[in-house]
């Protein structure tokens, strides 16, 4: 198979377009402001977030792999793309209307539900597109750059909201100006921006992909079955390729271990990336400027820990990667529960102390490089784990795994901050799913299950 680097660009864009969704909406600025300004109580704010995000990752499970079906199964990928892309830009766009102590939480919610959904579905085909890209040796190096430029192109975004658009406690940007086009900072509108600023970043930059990867093309390793018949004919047909799917998995030993290993492992990151933001804002008490610079920080450490990880994953293998990505994941969330203004490694330190700030800048470094690291390196493995020419349904199934489950931290993190009253303690629970991964990890094959193919 030959290298077309334009198509190569074109598909990291998607990274590029789509990143700021996760820096910008779910980490680094609206969770944050959603928590502490739309519901004016950090606590019950974690609460309603989980809540959330418990109930779109539970729709997410349900669908992923009835769409990884379908999607393979009809002649055209462009139509379910541009569906999903819009419901990143509506979902984006309305965040506009997240005015502080807001009294329409719930369609807040129920649109940012929407975006993360829209982003998640249309994930599911990008990735499905990587084993098309090139040779199979090349496929960790391009997955690990894909993550790479997502995470510069998280950084810029990021960068341009805290310059220009997000204000300070004294209503100024972090350039000390007032927020671009007239937005008034008393009501919060430079921080509010930020969903159509993703809105319109997300569309901007997904001409390239459009335009360049035409995935309608790319279906030469895909077995599409044109289906003519009416729509009970073809959903009943869909329906047994969902079935085959999972009597696949079965047979496969390694594919069903690296499954569920991944179900846990990436529940915890998810939780950590979901909630990080939201821990230092309630703990630590960070500004939505703070938080910026922390989010910057964070994705510098990614982009080059994922180059890194990219070339490891070429040279040694993704497995390799992931176990390590999952230790220094569950090392993190130690230090995190261990951290609040009166104690880092849960040892006292003196009132004012910087020791928990600086303790916790080390976390996003951390979480910043095992984030684009482990997840680079989980869809290579994937590829590698997944039966060929059936990409589309593997990674149906691979977000179903991420998703089956990825209720758990959010809602166990919901119900942890809720009896206890204490966000350190509500993050707990990401420890536990990562070590779950961790083990489960030691069946997979680093080669997958040869008997698939054969």
């Amino acid at each position: 198979m030959t290298t077309n680097k334009k198509r190569i660009w074109g598909w990291m864009f998607f990274d590029w377009a789509s990143q700021p969704y996760h820096t910008l909406l779910i980490t680094f600025i609206f969770g944050p402001y959603f928590v502490s300004e739309v519901m004016n109580d950090p606590v019950l704010g974690q609460e309603y977030w989980g809540w959330m995000l418990t109930i779109s990752g539970i729709l997410i499970a349900l669908f992923a792999p009835v769409l990884g079906s379908v999607v393979d199964n009809r002649p055209s990928k462009n139509p379910w793309m541009i569906l999903f892309s819009l419901m990143i830009i509506v979902g984006s766009a309305y965040l506009w209307l997240a005015v502080p102590n807001s009294s329409q939480v719930v369609l807040i919610l129920l649109f940012f539900g929407i975006g993360l959904m829209g982003i998640e579905f249309a994930t599911i085909i990008t990735n499905s597109i990587l084993p098309d890209l090139g040779p199979k040796r090349d496929v960790g190096q391009i997955s690990g750059n894909g993550w790479a430029f997502g995470y510069l192109g998280g950084i810029i975004a990021l960068a341009i909201m805290m310059l220009f658009f997000a204000e300070t406690e004294t209503g100024k940007t972090y350039l000390n100006i007032d927020p671009l086009f007239g937005l008034n900072p008393e009501n919060r509108e430079g921080t509010r921006f930020v969903g159509p600023f993703c809105a319109f970043w997300y569309l901007i930059f997904m001409i390239p992909f459009f335009m360049w990867v035409r995935p309608d093309e790319m279906r030469g390793t895909d077995n599409v079955k044109k289906n003519n018949g009416n729509l009970y004919q073809v959903v009943s047909a869909d329906l047994k390729t969902i079935l085959a799917n999972f009597s696949n998995v079965a047979k496969s030993r390694s594919l069903a271990a690296y499954l569920l290993s991944s179900m846990f492992y990436r529940d915890a990151l998810a939780g950590i990336f979901a909630f990080g933001g939201i821990y230092a804002a309630g703990v630590l008490g960070w500004s939505i400027t703070q938080l910026g610079i922390f989010g910057i920080l964070a994705l510098v450490c990614g982009i080059i820990a994922t180059i890194i990880g990219g070339y490891c994953d070429k040279k040694i293998g993704p497995k390799i990667v992931i176990l390590i990505s999952i230790i220094v994941l569950i090392l993190t969330g130690l230090i995190i529960l261990s951290t609040s203004l009166e104690e880092v490694l849960f040892i006292p330190v003196k009132e004012g102390s910087s020791l928990p700030h600086i303790s916790f800048w080390i976390c996003g470094c951390l979480i910043g490089a095992v984030g684009g690291t482990l997840q680079a390196s989980s869809r290579t493995m994937m590829v590698i784990q997944a039966i060929k020419g059936r990409y589309t349904e593997a990674f149906g199934l691979y977000a179903l795994a991420g998703k089956a489950t990825s209720f758990l931290a959010p809602f166990l993190i919901a119900v942890v901050t809720n009896i206890s009253g204490d966000q350190r303690l509500g993050i707990s629970p990401v420890i536990l799913l990562a070590l779950i991964g961790l083990i489960l990890l030691y069946w997979v094959k680093p080669d997958g299950d040869e008997n698939l193919n054969s």
